[in-house]
């Protein structure tokens, strides 16, 4: 029997991008992996944002990839994520925003490769790995500083995000179940992770460590500008799913290690 391998989604959110946008855009375009869908969800950017992704589409015009837009008005970054759940067709979706790109040529290929891949019933919950950071111009910044753990599972976030939102691969029908809480306007991706990560561990899914560097993160994103209200709302999410004694023991650890540190 032919061996077939996973179509993988990566979703794009633009909104006046132009400056960072066209590297994504090219590392996406540059992956090795044969099948890959690429949503772009614009929120009707009025620079040259949507003249890039034109351009983008007009090279693959016999494209290796699939490439969907959609632009219209939104409500934030997390209503245009859940959009893309919504139109994504893939077997695992990640979410790549401008900015930020794939580590090299072959991620994609590679990540499939770390996997036995079987039918859509029975392959992992999540596929993750490590992340690097870069400034806005692409250049090497140094390793995250939280790293992935050997064995992901949903308490594992009681120490900080130690898998980044962009090396988090997710299969799309359990993505699609669980949409991105709109409550919360800069963290609503640290809660969709934990709330992936339960709601696989009640189905006993899998979760697979790739060992690889996936992603290359701008440290200059949304919630690096609104790092104090990002935290807040962390809080608040690490209470919700966790507790309110183990959320303090943990911030309480937090800034001892921060203290040794110095």
């Amino acid at each position: 029997m032919k061996k077939t391998y996973p179509l993988i989604t990566i979703v794009t959110v633009t909104y006046n991008a132009e400056k960072v946008l066209e590297r994504t855009l090219f590392s996406v375009e540059a992956q090795s992996y044969p099948r890959i869908e690429h949503i772009i969800i614009d929120a009707v950017s009025q620079d040259g944002t949507l003249s890039l992704v034109r351009q983008y589409v007009e090279r693959n015009k016999q494209p290796q990839h699939n490439i969907r837009i959609l632009s219209e008005p939104d409500r934030g970054l997390y209503d245009a994520m859940n959009k893309s759940l919504t139109m994504a067709e893939g077997d695992y979706i990640v979410f790549l925003n401008a900015g930020d790109t794939l580590h090299a040529d072959d991620t994609i290929e590679q990540l499939v490769k770390t996997i036995e891949w079987e039918h859509r019933g029975s392959n992992p919950a999540v596929v993750y790995g490590e992340t690097d950071l870069v400034d806005d111009k692409g250049n090497f910044l140094r390793h995250r500083r939280l790293r992935a753990p050997e064995s992901l599972h949903s308490r594992c976030f009681l120490s900080g995000m130690l898998v980044c939102h962009q090396s988090f691969f997710v299969r799309t029908d359990l993505a699609r179940q669980l949409r991105y809480d709109m409550r919360y306007r800069f963290s609503a991706d640290f809660d969709w992770c934990i709330r992936i990560m339960k709601r696989a561990e009640k189905r006993h899914m899998r979760f697979v460590n790739t060992h690889l560097v996936l992603t290359d993160y701008l440290s200059e994103g949304m919630t690096t500008h609104n790092h104090t209200r990002s935290l807040r709302e962390r809080f608040r999410i690490m209470c919700h799913h966790y507790g309110i004694f183990s959320t303090v023991c943990a911030h309480l650890w937090f800034v001892i290690r921060a203290v040794f540190k110095r």
